[in-house]
């Protein structure tokens, strides 16, 4: 049915924009917050019951029991990885493709023209700002953690080609590798690349997005994961299976953004060894933790417009000059002509690299691609609600290709001048980059260029500043989730979040390392795979209907 919903009074509760000309509004007598707890005994609360407790205690049982028995839960934590990524490999790689063809296939359909807000609705955004806005949201540790090693790991494995112990291949490389051809070794190390940064994370952030937008939007449903399932669940989405929804929303983001904390401290500490000769101990990875989620926690306290969009502005600007200057003092022709090489080698590879069944490269498969599906997929809450709020106005086409296309070419230019320009050390003879650890590799590539003291320090700078914008950032949705769609939530409760996504990287640190941390982004990742397969029906559903609704 069209019409218009009645703006919120409560000043507590987020005013969605009433949608802009004929939509199929769904009525409910759900109101945001009606099943909240309010409180203001020692500190203020305002909580959605179940959601808010079930989260809350299942992350401080974790928590704990990681930090008091690390001995024991390290080697489980191993174990629960292999056993994830080695079982539902096939289901990760099914879902990524469903994804990616949905996305892709709402760009060529009539449904691509239902706009975002309504019919007559008009961009919030200006489309520079937008383009900049949806990078930013999606991946910033990664990008400095895997940016070198990722495309060099999988240059060298390509390069030796398969091996075969025992009947079993035990390489890294994908595919079938390119053994002593480096020119082939190098185009398929950069289109495995690409596909873990291209088009498939990307159409996983679309669904979420495109699914909290047009419910949210469209059908005037609040802002949560929940509204996407009411075109199968109806208004039971207001109880257990919405919390179940909500519950999985919360623990998924958290452990995602836990997971790339954690590593974007291996990094740092790494950067300061490298630079000042510090040690890299579990004692330091955890002070710069608890320093920086405290200065995470103030971004928090001063809100979007105050703290998390100035630093997320201040760590563009400074990726960009990064980018820029590895561009010009590196090999520059190299990284603009391999820029255009690679685009090919990943339409020509994206197929069989998307392929779940009939592979024998099982390291690659399971070790690299499952567990990158299921880290997006854990990050995938927070980044889509983040692009939803900024992408009203906008027909689902632009919606599709800005989101898919834009920052996947943004990926393959910085995969290509950082991995391109560590491929070409290695190949002139310098080994440097390819013995360090993996958080030590950027800052190998920089030691052979000028002003390596300087770029060095801007590397560290840029991978705790992303640190702090993705921790403050997912608080915020966290909170909004957990606090039954309201956006101004007391703030002694991000305060909370904020402080538990630090707490939860320090154990699982300290519980198991690296390891551990990936664990829980595949282990949370899965079920929620099922939860966005869901979505996509709905999505189909809601589409539908606004198009009948327009006609």
């Amino acid at each position: 049915m069209t019409g218009q919903h009645a703006p919120e009074t409560d000043a507590d509760v987020e005013a969605l924009p009433v949608p802009e000309g004929p939509t199929e509004i769904i009525s409910t007598d759900y109101e945001i917050g009606q099943d909240n707890i309010e409180g203001r005994r020692l500190v203020a609360f305002d909580i959605h019951n179940p959601v808010f407790m079930i989260s809350a205690v299942a992350v401080v049982v974790f928590t704990v029991a990681t930090l008091l028995f690390p001995a024991t839960l390290g080697p489980f934590f191993a174990g629960l990885r292999d056993v994830v990524t080695s079982r539902f490999d096939w289901f990760f790689l099914i879902a990524g493709n469903v994804f990616v063809l949905l996305s892709l296939g709402l760009i060529f359909s009539p449904l691509g023209s239902v706009r975002l807000g309504g019919p007559e609705a008009t961009p919030d955004f200006s489309l520079t700002g937008w383009f900049s806005m949806l990078f930013a949201a999606g991946m910033g540790i990664g990008l400095m953690f895997y940016g070198v090693s990722e495309p060099l790991g999988h240059f060298t494995a390509s390069l030796g080609g398969p091996v075969v112990e025992n009947g079993v291949r035990t390489d890294w490389a994908p595919l079938d590798g390119a053994v002593g051809d480096e020119l082939a070794a190098r185009r398929l190390a950069m289109a495995a690349t690409i596909f873990h940064w291209g088009l498939h994370p990307w159409a996983i952030y679309a669904v979420v997005a495109l699914a909290l937008a047009l419910f949210a939007y469209n059908k005037g449903l609040p802002l949560t994961l929940r509204s996407v399932f009411y075109p199968i669940f109806g208004e039971r989405i207001w109880g257990w299976p919405g919390h179940v929804i909500d519950v999985m929303a919360v623990l998924a983001t958290l452990f995602g953004l836990a997971t790339s904390l954690g590593i974007g401290a291996e990094q740092a500490t790494a950067g300061f060894g490298f630079l000042f000769g510090w040690t890299a101990t579990d004692t330091s990875k955890t002070v710069l933790i608890i320093l920086i989620t405290a200065v995470a926690t103030g971004s928090v306290v001063m809100g979007v417009e105050k703290g998390v969009k100035r630093l997320s502005e201040i760590n563009m600007v400074m990726a960009i000059i990064l980018l820029l200057f590895v561009i010009l003092v590196g090999p520059t022709w190299q990284i603009i002509t391999g820029f255009f090489g690679n685009l090919g080698a990943y339409a020509t590879n994206i197929l069989p690299l998307s392929n779940p069944f009939g592979r024998d490269d099982d390291n690659f498969r399971q070790g690299w691609t499952a567990f990158y599906w299921a880290w997006w997929i854990s990050w995938s809450p927070f980044v889509g609600m983040f692009i939803a709020r900024v992408s009203r106005g906008r027909t689902v086409r632009q919606f599709l290709i800005a989101v898919l296309i834009v920052p996947s070419l943004i990926s393959v230019l910085w995969m290509t001048t950082f991995g391109g320009t560590a491929i070409s050390l290695t190949l002139a003879g310098f080994s440097g980059v390819t013995d360090a650890a993996l958080e030590l590799q950027l800052f190998q590539m920089l030691s052979q260029l000028p002003l390596t003291a300087i770029t060095s320090f801007v590397g560290i700078v840029l991978v705790i500043v992303f640190f702090v914008t993705s921790s403050d950032s997912g608080s915020l949705v966290i909170d909004t989730i957990a606090a039954g769609g309201k956006i101004n939530a007391p703030v002694p409760q991000r305060i909370f979040w904020c402080s538990f996504e630090g707490l939860v990287a320090i154990a699982l640190l300290l519980g198991g390392g690296l390891a551990a941390l990936q664990a829980m982004a595949v282990s949370t990742g899965l079920p929620f795979t099922i939860v966005l397969l869901g979505a996509c029906f709905a999505i189909v559903k809601g589409l539908i209907a606004e198009k009948r609704e327009l006609t």
